[in-house]
């Protein structure tokens, strides 16, 4: 799941961008409008986390052209305002949903991750090919009834390709749905990454890589 967050105060938007990092997202952080609205004009993110009072350009504006633009990114409203009122009049502008501060870290997650799957196509609570099983709620994957560990990466990767069985993802949509804006584009950090995961689900091999094209999980 790739994530924006735009929040002002950088040590909370950092804090949320590790906290949202640990749970296996691609997080993005920006601390004005202005930077916001250009990083989302390159790049598509499942989740935009959204603080409405904004220097640059004001999170209301932000969440106004977002709606006039018919983008799928789903919206999370954060404000130190809590009043009904405000909860309405954001939820008016077109935001999917809306929490005051201070707000519980878990809760934030809860919230980010039912956005973001509503940010995509419909997928099952569990994904699953031959005998791997994933459940990105729980954050458990297995393979034959055991249970795999697997790092935040390793685990978002299986999950990626899990969402999209015989289809083949390239190393620069795993980049772009894995990793974040700091990932170099010539890194070999899916290829490592990849060769871990295939480690851990051990044998048969259910990935395989695509000359030219990048991985593909089962048979075309």
């Amino acid at each position: 799941m790739r994530v924006l967050v735009v929040e002002d105060f950088e040590v909370l938007a950092r804090s949320i961008g590790t906290g949202l990092r640990r749970e296996g997202m691609a997080v993005d952080v920006v601390l004005d409008g202005t930077d916001a609205l250009s990083h989302l004009v390159v790049t598509r993110y499942d989740v935009i986390v959204l603080d409405r009072d904004l220097p640059g350009v004001h999170g209301d504006d932000i969440c106004r052209r977002l709606v006039a633009e018919g983008a799928n990114s789903r919206v999370l409203m954060l404000t130190a305002a809590s009043t009904v009122k405000d909860r309405v009049d954001g939820l008016g502008l077109g935001a999917d949903d809306y929490l005051p501060k201070p707000f519980d870290f878990a809760e934030l997650v809860a919230r980010v991750r039912a956005l973001g799957r509503r940010s995509t196509p419909p997928v099952p609570p569990t994904l699953a090919y031959a005998d791997i099983t994933l459940d990105p709620a729980r954050r458990v994957a297995s393979r034959a009834g055991r249970r795999l560990d697997l790092s935040p990466k390793e685990f978002a990767l299986l999950e990626c390709l899990l969402t999209a069985p015989g289809l083949v993802l390239s190393t620069e949509q795993l980049l772009e749905r894995v990793w974040d804006e700091a990932a170099d584009p010539f890194t070999s950090a899916v290829k490592h990454t990849m060769r871990r995961l295939r480690a851990k689900l051990g044998d048969p091999p259910v990935i395989h890589t695509v000359r030219e094209g990048g991985y593909r999980i089962g048979d075309a």
